[in-house]
This record gives C-alpha cells, structure tokens and sequence, in this order.
C-alpha cells in the first residue's frame, strides 16, 4: 500500500508541478509558434504515458498485493493486451512525431524573400557578417585568416568588399522580415540557438549549415552556444538586437566594411610618438607602467588587445562604472586621441617600446596557481602570452598587481558590466572559479613563472 499511495502522491505532485510551475518557455519572439505548438503535443502525449502507467502501477500493487489464501498465476503471453499496447503506442509516437516533421519541412525550407547574414562561432565568442549593398557574400578561407583579417575575407575577390564585419558580438536585425542565418565555426562544434526565437542549429567545421526566422517584436535576445565547446562553453554568449526598419539601418551604417578595414593608412609610429607624450605621464616613457597611478606595463602587450580597450574608454563601455578609481581617468585620456588613426599611430609606437618584464609584487602559491591557471588557458595560453582568437590578453611578464586589481573588478562588477562588453562579461562569469583573494593572488604568482616568449 505504501508504493502506491507514493506512487499516486508522485503523479499528483507532478501535474501541480507542471501547471503551477514558474519555469515555462520565455515568450516567442519569432514566427515559430509551431515549434512550442510541437512542444505541448509532446507534453500531453509523454504526460499521459507517465500518469497512466504510473497509476496502473498503483492499482496493481492494490489489487494483487499478497495474500495467504491466493496463489498467482502465471500467464506468459496475451495477445489481445499485446495489440492494444502495440496500437496505443504507434498512435502516440505519430502524434509526437508527425507535428515535428511537418514544422522540420517548414524549418528547412527558407522563403524566396528572407535577406541573408552570417553568424561565425569560435571559442568562445560570436561575430557576425553582412552581404552589403550587392547582397552577394565575398568568398573565405582559414588560410586568409589572421589578426587583421579575422573572418579570412579573400582579398582577391570584388563581391567582398561591401560585406559589413561585425566583430562584437552584437547582431541587430530587422523586424517582420524573415532571415536565413548561415553558420560557420572557425574551430570546434558549436550551437547556435536564440531561446526566445525557438532556433537552434549546430555549427560544424568545414561546412555552412543555416536556420531561419522571422522576429515579430523588438526587443533584446541572448545568443547561446548549446554544444559544448570547451572550458568556457557557458559564458560563450551574443545578442540578438531586433529594430524598426529605421533603426536597424541607422546601425548597418555606422558599421564598417571589409574594404575599409583593408584599405586603412599604415599606422605611424613616428606620429604616434608624439601622442604618446600624455600616456607616458602615467605609464612610463617606456610603458613600464606606475602602480600609484593605477597604471598598468603597456609595452609588450598585443595591438590588438590595446586598440579593443582604447576603443571600450572611448566609448564608454570601459571606465563608466560608480567605484572604479583609475578607469574615468583613463576614459577622460582618451579623448585626446581623436580618431581612429591616432589610436593606431599611439598603438605603434608602444610597439617599438622595450619589453621588459614588470617587476614582481604579488606573493601566492604558485603551485596551486597553476592549477587555477587550467582555465585561463584556455583563452590567454599556456605560456600566457595570449591568443587573438580568444580575445585573451597576454598575462606574463606583465603587471601582476593590475591582474590582481582587474579580476577583483569582474568579480565586483566594476568591469565587464556593459552590455557591449561581451568580453568583459565573459571574464566575469569565468572570474566566479576565483572564489576569493587568496585564489587570485595564487593564480596570478603562477603566472609570475612564466618566461614572457617571441
């Protein structure tokens, strides 16, 4: 009697679950109504599986519990129950399936009218490309790719040079117009899904798969990375920015071209000297930095990786936060570099800048530290000295206690707070792992025993 009455109290609890639960599908966003109509079919159909066969389990533990005075009989095979099963089984498997196969060959079949873009998915980021005005996408391939051509644009090829680069994280589109995504990783299997939308699709290496929707309200939608891709799979995230027609074209215009990427003037380190003359009142005539200042050795890091910060001063993603010190001075530096040119010629003057390892001011356990330090490889190396592709700044022979100072912003959301700031918010989430100071320091003093490399 105890089986069944928990048996019985285990469906109960399970309906009320199910109706009175908070944790349902997030509104739609897109035409695929069909895909949460599919969903519920299937949760009627397994629901009254799972009721039915649990209450019979309930009535048969009742009615053939032990007695003295009755003995059991054993029947082997009964084929009017074996058909019944058969039948019931078949009209619910194809009432689950058939609402699929029918909204899969919608799914798959995209409309004449649907504008297309590019979503590209490397670990652990997203980037995204326009056709441009001729909407005709220019050819790539890895073997173009590099830190001035992430999206291996071939440079030979004249139906490229319109195509718009978005290399943020941050996709608008706009609204009541169908779009087909195709799907390109750089690197390992990827997925990608926009909850609210009801799409996702996995991204496979060396081929081009696609999805598409139409968005039916604006709004702001998260990107999701739902194949695990690495260490930082769960902080791999992007937005989907849905507009008025009027608004998404205001943002395709201000973004640039793959020909005005290539086409930029060689940068003047000669110049840029000049320009340095202000930086170096707080990082040193040789970039060696100044921790008083709040100011970090700059020489030695990635052009890159400086040009991103610089560009998040500018623009306010970096250095807005109420309770970070040092980052509205370096914001209100910024404005000295006027363009885009200025920040370039600067960069390349650190450039020319001797790489000195900063001196060394943390003490930790450096032993445990790498073993903190697995994680962190993943987008800064093993040797710490950065990877492009991962957005991970070089680490080693660089100021230890601006590392020490920079993880206790992500933790206290002094840093990567921006909604822009996908990079930012993806060392917050993985800064979590550091569950305290003494974690921090640790981690950081390893890092101290790596010999800067070429």
């Amino acid at each position: 009697m105890l089986i069944a009455v928990v048996l019985v109290l285990l469906v109960v609890g399970s309906i009320l679950f199910h109706f009175l639960s908070p944790w349902w599908l997030t509104p739609i966003a897109s035409n695929w109504v069909e895909v949460d109509n599919t969903i519920t079919i299937t949760f009627w159909v397994t629901g009254f599986v799972f009721v039915a066969v649990n209450l019979f389990l309930a009535y048969v533990c009742v009615r053939y519990r032990y007695r003295a005075d009755r003995k059991a009989h054993y029947q082997p095979e009964s084929k009017r129950l074996e058909w019944g099963l058969t039948w019931l089984t078949a009209i619910g498997v194809c009432a689950m399936l058939a609402p699929g196969l029918l909204v899969w060959g919608n799914f798959v079949n995209v409309p004449d009218e649907a504008h297309e873009i590019e979503a590209v998915a490397e670990q652990f980021r997203w980037s995204f490309r326009l056709p441009g005005e001729d909407e005709t996408f220019g050819k790539t391939d890895v073997s173009h790719m590099g830190v001035e051509n992430p999206f291996g644009m071939d440079p030979s090829d004249p139906y490229g040079a319109d195509d718009v680069l978005i290399n943020n994280g941050e996709l608008h589109l706009p609204l009541h117009e169908p779009v087909k995504v195709l799907l390109r990783s750089k690197d390992v299997l990827h997925n990608f899904a926009v909850p609210q939308m009801r799409v996702k699709m996995d991204m496979v290496p060396g081929m081009v798969t696609y999805l598409w929707f139409e968005p039916i309200r604006i709004g702001e939608f998260e990107i999701l990375c739902e194949e695990l891709c690495g260490i930082a799979h769960y902080a791999m995230r992007g937005r989907v920015v849905v507009d008025e027609a009027e608004d998404y074209q205001t943002w395709v215009d201000q973004q640039v071209t793959y020909e005005e990427t290539a086409n930029l003037p060689a940068a003047n380190p000669i110049v840029g000297q000049a320009l340095y003359g202000l930086c170096a009142a707080c990082h040193g005539p040789d970039g060696q930095g100044n921790q008083q200042l709040g100011s970090p050795k700059i020489s030695g890091q990635s052009a890159w990786y400086m040009q991103l910060q610089i560009n998040n001063f500018k623009q306010g993603i970096r250095g807005t936060q109420e309770g970070d010190v040092f980052g509205p001075q370096m914001a209100a530096m910024m404005a000295t570099l006027t363009d885009d040119n200025s920040v370039r010629n600067v960069i390349s003057h650190v450039q020319d800048l001797p790489d000195r390892p900063a001196p060394q001011t943390v003490e930790g356990d450096a032993e445990r530290g790498g073993w903190l330090y697995t994680t962190c490889a993943a987008c800064h190396g093993l040797d710490a000295m950065g990877i492009w592709q991962q957005k991970g700044p070089r680490l080693a022979g660089m100021s230890d206690w601006y590392m020490v100072s920079q993880l206790q912003h992500f933790k206290n959301g002094l840093r990567g707070y921006h909604p822009l700031d996908f990079g930012g918010d993806q060392m917050t989430q993985l800064s979590i792992m550091l569950t305290d100071d003494r974690d921090i320091r640790d981690v950081v003093s390893y890092i101290n025993t790596l010999a800067p490399s070429e």
